[in-house]
């Protein structure tokens, strides 16, 4: 793919997941910030790319794309990297894991980040409930024995759409100490060789996410705009 893609994108967002993606497969692409302070992702602008108001969109030649796992599929598909070929039998559980992350994991950590767009009422009981689906999911996919990916050296889909996540469930569950990364051995043993990859560590300057971003994360300083 030599066409330019533009990302927009905000620091230690949604957005992140796609960008690894495109840094990983050595695509030609530039950012553009939605400034989230000043509410840029519910622009006239913003809103024509995405209806839904939420970040990341990637312009491609053809139309802007929403829908960060679509995004993620397209790319690596468009490059036949990060995820196995349509016809290869490990192609199954790969996008079994990009559906589960994109429909259970990262719904569960929305509802984590922003419980009052959950409820009506007292938010202490749905951010409560969030916490323990969490820990749940990661139950479930430390132990599963379709997850071999989580032990591959190499790059995956999957693999770049779970790292930020394990981010955020230590970083915005409330309080410093409630989540251990260590819980599960497998996921930290995951998290570690990620983060030392070159994709990651060009991004982790660029937003500003510290040098463990992944496996033991601090709270991000980006070089511009707002993680809010």
């Amino acid at each position: 793919m030599s066409e330019l893609l533009r990302l927009h994108y905000a620091p230690d967002n949604a957005s992140f997941f796609v960008r690894l993606a495109l840094q990983e497969l050595g695509l030609n692409y530039e950012t553009v910030l939605v400034d989230r302070c000043l509410r840029a992702h519910k622009s006239d602008t913003f809103l024509a790319m995405n209806p839904n108001g939420l970040i990341p969109v990637l312009e491609t030649p053809h139309s802007p794309m929403l829908e960060t796992g679509a995004i993620i599929v397209w790319l690596a598909d468009r490059e036949g990297a990060l995820l196995p070929a349509p016809d290869a039998p490990a192609r199954m559980y790969s996008m079994q894991w990009m559906m589960w992350l994109a429909n259970t994991l990262h719904p569960t950590l929305r509802t984590l980040f922003y419980p009052e767009q959950y409820t009506d009422g007292d938010i202490s009981p749905t951010h409560r409930m969030a916490k323990i689906r969490l820990q749940q999911h990661l139950d479930v996919l430390e132990a599963a024995q379709t997850s071999d990916w989580l032990e591959s050296n190499e790059a995956t889909a999957q693999g770049y759409y779970l790292a930020p996540m394990l981010r955020w469930s230590k970083l915005n569950g409330g309080g410093s100490d409630w989540f251990a990364l260590g819980q599960w051995p497998r996921l930290k043993a995951f998290a570690l060789p990620v983060e030392i990859r070159d994709a990651a560590q060009t991004l982790v300057l660029a937003e500003g996410l510290g040098p463990t971003p992944f496996s033991s994360p601090s709270p991000c300083n980006p070089p511009e705009g707002s993680a809010l």
